[in-house]
């Protein structure tokens, strides 16, 4: 698992620390709650205490810095001078979330009262005061335009504001997945399909990470070095994993598996994180045997956490990983049809599907012809699961600039198209019609990456930290 560095530190004025005895130990205990609340699986908080000068601001920076933090979370405790915290963020250059964040839901006003000394009132105050700064720390950064982020809340008892944490936690952590994700390119566009041409160095320039070019032929020569006890074992898998339909023939599911095994071993050789691929192969036998035979091994890599998009679009191999990274599935999908009797919209794609987010178990049938492509032989055929769903298209916008634009949907039950392709019935808040010429509007491919799920919010969140727009239809 790659480890997510989220730095942390609180601020305060070391001239209040001789006038109210305990008061800076206080503000210390509040930041380690904070730090055990960020701390889980998969992130390093690295914590460097109360910030409470100028100097030490600086050299906080620096650490920072040293310490390759992905985000940093500033504990507003107490009122402190902007001065200690602007060097803090211009020096690391990482995204700034401000912790405004109260250690009790409100100040106990009785006992505070009767406290009868008026520095120990002065100094409990001062225990409660984060709202204070925030402004002037907001007017700061806004001159010095640094880009920030609020939570406001209480340290404990406060789901509203935990609950937005995590998704800031679980937006860096898939910003961080993308960052280092290497992307495999194999084949070629297909020929006219211009909404999914897309520039792939502003690709690199968003997202971070590295494109790896692929030969068709490199597949080609590795199904060539599958052995015949490999491909019995694929099979097995394929029996295991799928309901393979009688109609398919012992033929065709070895002809699967010798790719299966062979795409295994080509995203190995290159660690790639995510593939995107088209490619026809007329003229030769092994490359058309090949492209013609990869739906079933591409969905068992979509499923374990290597999304593959059909059609060579780069663009929804990066909305897929997005999804998969977010623990959600990641499935290729396009519009197949409006049911407007059941205000639904039906949706799904041939080729790879995410089988780990089926209704049931995904089917396996025979294709005699694979509509608008090369060649014949099996494909999946599956439903998202029921419930809660969240569409996600990465927009190239007409001045070149990235946009992730999402929609809330349901996966229902009812008929679907039973043609050898993933298809699902989605109902929208906003009905099915709208819902079109919304999406629509905002200019996406044509294809999009399917989750299961509501995470409208923790995608805006990625957009922000990746510089990106934002937009979501429902």
């Amino acid at each position: 698992m790659q480890t997510t560095r989220v730095g942390l530190f609180g601020i305060g004025l070391d001239a209040y620390w001789p006038q109210f005895a305990g008061l800076k130990d206080r503000l210390e205990g509040y930041l380690s709650r904070v730090q055990k609340k960020l701390e889980r699986p998969g992130i390093e908080v690295v914590n460097l205490g109360l910030i409470d000068t100028p100097q030490k601001a600086m050299t906080a920076g620096h650490d920072f810095r040293k310490a390759d933090v992905d985000v940093i979370f500033l504990h507003v405790t107490t009122y402190a001078l902007s001065s200690t915290v602007l060097p803090v963020v211009q020096r690391a250059r990482v995204p700034v979330i401000i912790l405004n964040l109260q250690p009790e839901a409100a100040i106990d006003y009785a006992t505070f009262n009767s406290l009868g000394d008026r520095t120990k009132m002065t100094g409990d105050w001062l225990a409660h005061c984060a709202a204070c700064p925030v402004p002037e720390i907001a007017n700061v950064f806004n001159r010095a335009r640094i880009d920030f982020h609020q939570i406001t809340g209480t340290i404990d008892n406060d789901p509203q504001c935990w609950n937005e944490v995590d998704a800031w936690i679980e937006a860096i952590r898939v910003a961080g997945v993308m960052s280092h994700n290497r992307l495999g390119l194999m084949g070629h566009y297909y020929g006219g399909m211009l909404d999914i041409y897309t520039d792939t160095t502003r690709q690199c320039a968003y997202f971070g990470g590295h494109i790896e070019i692929l030969e068709v032929d490199e597949l080609a020569g590795l199904r060539a070095t599958v052995t015949a006890a490999q491909i019995a074992d694929r099979v097995d898998l394929f029996k295991d994993r799928f309901d393979v339909q009688p109609d398919c023939s012992d033929k065709e599911l070895a002809r699967a598996a010798r790719t299966s095994v062979a795409l295994d071993k080509l995203v190995e050789i290159h660690d790639l994180g995510s593939m995107a691929y088209y490619y026809m192969g007329t003229g030769n036998t092994e490359n058309e045997a090949t492209i013609s035979s990869i739906i079933l091994g591409n969905s068992l890599l979509t499923a374990r956490g290597i999304p593959v998009a059909g059609e060579y679009e780069v663009k929804n191999a990066q909305a897929m990983k997005i999804m998969d990274s977010f623990g959600v599935g990641g499935s290729f999908t396009e519009y197949y049809a409006m049911d407007f009797n059941d205000d639904i919209v039906l949706m799904g794609h041939d080729g790879p599907g995410h089988i780990g987010i089926a209704q049931g178990k995904t089917k396996v049938r025979p294709l005699s012809v694979y509509h608008g492509k090369v060649g014949s032989g099996l494909s999946v055929e599956m439903s998202v699961k029921h419930g809660p769903v969240t569409l996600l298209s990465v927009v190239e916008r007409v001045d070149g600039s990235l946009t992730l634009l999402c929609a809330h949907a349901e996966s229902v039950a009812g008929p679907i198209l039973e043609i050898g392709n993933t298809n699902s019935r989605y109902r929208f808040s906003i009905g099915a019609r709208r819902f079109v010429n919304e999406w629509n509007r905002h200019g996406p491919a044509h294809h999009c990456a399917v989750g299961v799920g509501h995470i409208g919010e923790k995608i805006q969140k990625l957009a922000s930290l990746l510089g990106m727009g934002f937009a979501q239809v429902c």
